[in-house]
C-alpha cells in the first residue's frame, strides 16, 4: 500500500507530464489500495484554471488510448492546478498555501513528492524558491524531489547542480531517475547475477572474454534537434543510460539488497575504470541515407541544426575496468541514431574452451557461448550453446535457450509507473545517487573536452566504418 500524498509536478503542461507521467500515475494511483488518499497539483507559468487543466490532461490521456470513463473521473477527483505566474517568492508562498488546503480536502499526512518535468536551466531557482518558503521539508511527513537527466553537462556542473540540491534537500529525499533502471530486464539484472550461482560463478575476468552493450535507435533526432546540438550521444546516452547498464553487469555483490549498498558498489565500478584513451573512442555523424525503405536527411539537414555541426550521433567507446574481476576485459559501449534497427542489448561473450576437442571433426568449429541481455524491443534472455547436430557425420550446431518476459508474465508494467511507485515508497534503489553522477562525469568530461574527430555514416547502417576496430569478436548486430 502506498503512503498517503501529495504529488506536485513542475512543468505540469509540457511533453513529459502529459507523454509519461499521467499515463504512468493513472496506472499506478487507481490500481492501488490507498487510491483516495493522494491529489495531482500541476504547476507552470501558464494560467489554467483547475478545469482547463483537467481539460489537457484528458485529451492527452485520450491520445494514449485511456478512454474510459473512469480515468475523466480520475482527472475531475484528483487533478488540480496552481500557476507559478512570474515565479516570485510571492508565487511559492501561494503554491505553499495551495499545497496545506489540499492536504486539509483530502486528508493527507503531509507527504509530498516534488517532481521537476522542467529543463535544467529551470532548477536552480525552482529549487531556490522552493527552500525560501520551506517547501524542502514537511512538518508531518516525508518531502521528497525527482530530477530529470541531464544531470550537468560535465564534471564541473554536475558538481554545481549536487551542491544546489544540497543545499535544500538531504541526499535520501534526492530521486535522480533514469529511466531505463525502471526496465524490468534491468532490475532483474542483479536477480540473474546474485540469485542463480551457475551465472554468478562464471562472471569473471576467467570465462568472460568480452561485453558489449549496444543501445541503438532508428530514428533522427526529430523535435529534440536544439538540445541534442549542443549535447550529443555522449552527453545523451553514454554518461547516463549505458555507464547506468554497466555498472550493473560488473558490479559486486551487495552486503545486503538495500538501496544504499547496492549504490555503494556501482559507484565502486565507476571508480575502477581506467581513464579513457582516445584511440578507444570513435564518434560519428549520421548524414542523408535510407532507413525503413525511407529516404532521411542527414543530421546537419534536420531542422534547429547547425549546417557545420560536429555534434555526434554515434559513439562507439572502449572500457577496462581496473579490478579483480574485470582486469583485461573490454566493455564496449555503442549507441546512435538512425541506425538499421531499433534495440537496446547487453552482450556477454564468453571464452573458448581451453581446449577444442572436436576440432579435428569436419563442420566442427566451436563458436563463442554468447548471453544475450534484451532490454527493448522484447524484453528477456538468449543463451547460445553448442550441441551436436543428428545429421550424418560428427557436427556441431550453435542453438539458444530463450526467455521473454512478456511470454512468461503477460504485459510488463511501463518504466515510470515502476520509478513512480519506488519514489512514493521511498526506495531509491533504482535513482542515481550523486557520487554515481559525479563519478561517471568524471570519467567522460575529459573525453568531451578533447574534442575528437567526427566521422559520418550513412542514415540506414550500423555506423562508421572506422568503429570496426573496437567491434573485433563483437556478435553480430543483426
Amino acid at each position: 500500500m502506498l503512503d498517503s500524498h501529495l504529488f506536485i509536478v513542475f512543468g505540469a503542461t509540457g511533453d513529459l507530464m502529459h507523454r509519461k507521467l499521467l499515463p504512468a500515475l493513472y496506472d499506478l494511483l487507481l490500481q492501488d489500495a490507498a487510491s483516495g488518499q493522494y491529489a495531482i497539483l500541476g504547476t507552470s507559468r501558464s494560467q489554467l484554471s483547475d478545469e482547463e487543466f483537467r481539460a489537457q490532461a484528458r485529451e492527452a490521456m485520450r491520445e494514449h488510448g485511456l478512454t474510459k470513463k473512469e480515468a475523466e473521473r480520475w482527472c475531475s477527483a484528483h487533478l488540480h492546478f496552481q500557476s507559478l505566474g512570474e515565479q516570485s517568492e510571492a508565487d511559492y508562498q501561494a503554491l505553499a498555501d495551495r499545497i496545506e488546503a489540499l492536504e486539509k480536502e483530502y486528508d493527507l499526512a503531509g507527504n509530498r513528492v516534488f517532481y521537476l518535468a522542467l529543463p535544467p536551466q529551470a532548477f536552480e531557482d525552482t529549487l531556490t524558491k522552493l527552500g525560501q518558503v520551506g517547501l524542502n521539508r514537511s512538518e508531518k511527513g516525508w518531502t521528497r524531489i525527482v530530477v530529470e537527466k541531464p544531470f550537468g553537462h560535465d564534471l564541473a556542473s554536475a558538481r554545481e547542480l549536487n551542491d544546489l540540491i544540497h543545499r535544500y534537500f538531504a541526499e535520501d529525499q534526492v530521486y535522480r531517475i533514469d529511466h531505463y533502471l525502471g526496465k524490468e530486464t534491468v532490475q532483474n539484472l542483479m536477480v540473474f547475477r546474485f540469485g542463480n550461482a551457475i551465472f554468478e560463478s562464471l562472471w569473471n575476468r576467467e570465462h568472460v572474454e568480452r561485453v558489449d552493450i549496444l543501445v541503438a535507435e532508428d530514428l533522427g533526432v526529430g523535435s529534440r534537434a536544439g538540445y541534442y546540438d549542443r549535447s550529443g550521444a555522449l552527453r545523451d546516452m553514454i554518461q547516463n543510460h549505458l555507464t547506468q547498464l554497466l555498472t550493473l553487469i560488473a558490479m559486486e555483490a551487495p552486503a545486503t539488497a538495500e538501496a544504499d549498498a547496492i549504490r555503494h558498489e556501482k559507484i565502486k565500478v565507476l571508480q575502477s575504470i581506467q581513464p579513457i584513451q582516445a584511440e578507444d573512442v570513435v564518434l560519428g555523424q549520421y548524414t542523408r541515407g535510407v532507413l525503413n525503405g525511407q529516404p532521411i536527411p542527414g543530421y546537419r539537414e534536420e531542422k534547429g541544426v547547425a549546417s557545420d555541426s560536429n555534434t555526434e550521433t554515434y559513439v562507439a567507446l572502449r572500457l577496462q575496468i581496473a579490478n579483480w574481476r574485470w582486469q583485461g576485459v573490454p566493455f564496449v559501449l555503442r549507441t546512435g541514431k538512425c541506425l538499421p534497427r531499433q534495440i537496446t542489448r547487453i552482450a556477454v561473450t564468453f571464452r573458448r574452451p581451453p581446449v577444442m576437442l572436436f576440432r579435428s571433426f569436419n563442420g566442427c568449429e566451436l563458436t563463442r557461448n554468447v548471453l544475450t541481455i534484451t532490454l527493448q524491443p522484447d524484453e528477456g534472455f538468449d543463451l547460445s550453446f553448442e550441441v551436436k547436430s543428428p545429421a550424418k557425420g560428427f557436427q556441431v550446431k550453435t542453438e539458444h535457450l530463450s526467455f521473454r518476459y512478456e511470454d512468461a508474465f503477460g504485459p510488463l508494467p511501463d518504466a515510470y509507473r515502476t520509478l513512480l511507485e519506488d519514489i512514493v515508497n521511498g526506495d531509491q534503489t533504482l535513482f542515481v545517487h550523486a557520487q554515481e553522477v559525479e563519478a561517471s562525469w568524471k570519467l567522460y568530461t575529459p573525453i568531451i573536452e578533447q574534442r575528437l574527430p567526427v566521422y559520418f555514416y550513412s542514415a540506414g547502417t550500423w555506423g562508421p566504418t572506422e568503429a570496426q576496430r573496437l567491434l573485433t569478436d563483437a556478435p553480430p548486430d543483426a
